[in-house]
């Protein structure tokens, strides 16, 4: 009888029981994810979460949206599904951990010409590993069958993630003064931002998906698709009893744009370009594209995913902490104090 019924909107291009079938196979995955507060089951109208407020004194949800960009290009070439779920949580739980909040749930929505059910339950499988690594219940999301809508293969990805402060524990960079320091988190790679000129330059290259990236081992499909970095378990574990003054999400924008965002308008970071290690990848795209550091810092994070401001007495202390946790970290500048209003906010010393 549903096939009777369905039958039209199938003549049309949406596949009633591919979606079914898609909802039963990642309801494991969901259930997987789930953490205290989760009051609801995968298939409602809306997903159903109960916050623990004990112990703060004015709780603040902090909320953000994102995308996995023209990465995604990439995974349809390459036929490879399964991290672009990680990206899409990490671009979202991300940009809420600088403000010190921790992720409480996530959605997603995911869109498509076509519904092909193993490839959607790929992503989705991805997805569900990036709210485990965040400490996230994925408590819902959308998938809408689009015929018309996209090419061939190809679907697009959407994130939303609420997370929980306490607004008298809030880190707004308010407090960052002169002699702070600049911790740099590694990152995993390329991580979700410039995809575009990354594929300008792979096509340039005429490198294929399973040749030698040029100084990594390893193959072009897995280097360039290498998952986001989430640094929620690392956050956490430094806030609970160490004072973080600031944070930075390196993404679109690179240094240039992102770090001035938690600066107050008297300072600048000082950053020294020499004391961290670059991640071959990104010297395979300075060089292939033919462009300058300056350049590359303004578009990729160049081996440094995420920032930590801190006072200038704990920062020993911070590193001790990240090298116990086998993160890496460098300490890579300092907070001096802004010339004019004129001066730009990031000076990075390539000597």
């Amino acid at each position: 009888m549903t096939l009777t019924r369905s039958r039209a909107y199938t003549d049309a291009g949406v596949n009633i029981e591919a979606g079914n079938s898609l909802v039963s196979r990642i309801k494991s995955l969901v259930s997987q994810t789930q953490i205290h507060g989760v009051l609801s089951d995968i298939g409602g109208f809306g997903g159903l979460f109960k916050p623990d407020l004990a112990g703060m004194e004015a709780p603040v949800l902090v909320a953000s949206t994102d995308g996995v960009g023209t990465k995604l290009k990439l995974a349809f070439a390459f036929d490879k599904h399964d991290t672009v779920g990680i990206d899409l949580v990490a671009m979202c739980a991300n940009d809420i951990l600088v403000q010190g909040a921790r992720p409480l749930f996530f959605l997603d929505y995911f869109a498509t010409g076509r519904l092909d059910v193993d490839r959607a339950t790929q992503v989705v499988a991805g997805v569900a590993e990036g709210c485990k690594q965040a400490g996230c219940a994925l408590l819902g999301g959308e998938t809408a069958e689009m015929p018309d809508m996209y090419g061939d293969g190809e679907y697009d990805l959407a994130g939303f993630c609420v997370g929980l402060a306490d607004n008298a524990k809030l880190v707004d960079g308010s407090s960052i003064r002169v002699g702070d320091v600049l911790i740099g988190l590694a990152s995993s790679g390329i991580h979700s931002n410039g995809y575009s000129l990354v594929r300008k330059i792979l096509a340039q290259s005429g490198l294929g998906p399973d040749d030698e990236l040029p100084g990594t081992k390893r193959s072009v499909r897995d280097v360039l698709l290498e998952p986001t970095l989430i640094y929620a378990d690392v956050v956490r574990n430094l806030m609970r009893d160490l004072p973080i003054k600031g944070m930075v999400h390196i993404t679109g924008g690179g240094f240039y744009d992102n770090i001035p965002r938690v600066l107050p308008n008297s300072v600048v970071a000082r950053v020294q370009f020499s004391s961290w290690n670059v991640q071959p990848v990104f010297h395979w795209l300075k060089e292939q594209g033919r462009l300058t550091w300056p350049e590359m810092l303004q578009i990729f994070n160049c081996g440094i995913g995420y920032l930590l401001i801190v006072p200038g007495e704990v920062s020993d202390e911070v590193m001790s902490r990240l090298e116990a946790m086998h993160e890496g970290a460098w300490v890579i500048g300092s907070i001096d104090r802004r010339q004019d209003k004129d001066e730009e906010q990031v000076r990075v010393v390539f000597e």
